[in-house]
């Protein structure tokens, strides 16, 4: 996901995501080692996701 992306999303739907991926990152830990790869991606989006709601003042998730 890109920050684009992410612009276009409103906080609802930020947190929503937000839960998301945090269910598929503990997925993907439980896996097999081949997805640290996707694990890693999935964490930036995470990132990305929370410094966009911290510059906008907004959503602050754990």
């Amino acid at each position: 996901m890109k920050f684009k992306e992410i612009k276009t999303l409103n906080k609802e739907q930020r947190e929503k995501k937000i839960k998301e991926l945090k269910l598929e990152l503990i997925k993907s830990k439980s896996a097999n080692s081949k997805t640290t790869g996707k694990s890693k991606v999935i964490r930036k989006i995470i990132a990305r996701i929370l410094t966009f709601n911290a510059q906008e003042g907004g959503l602050k998730t754990k």
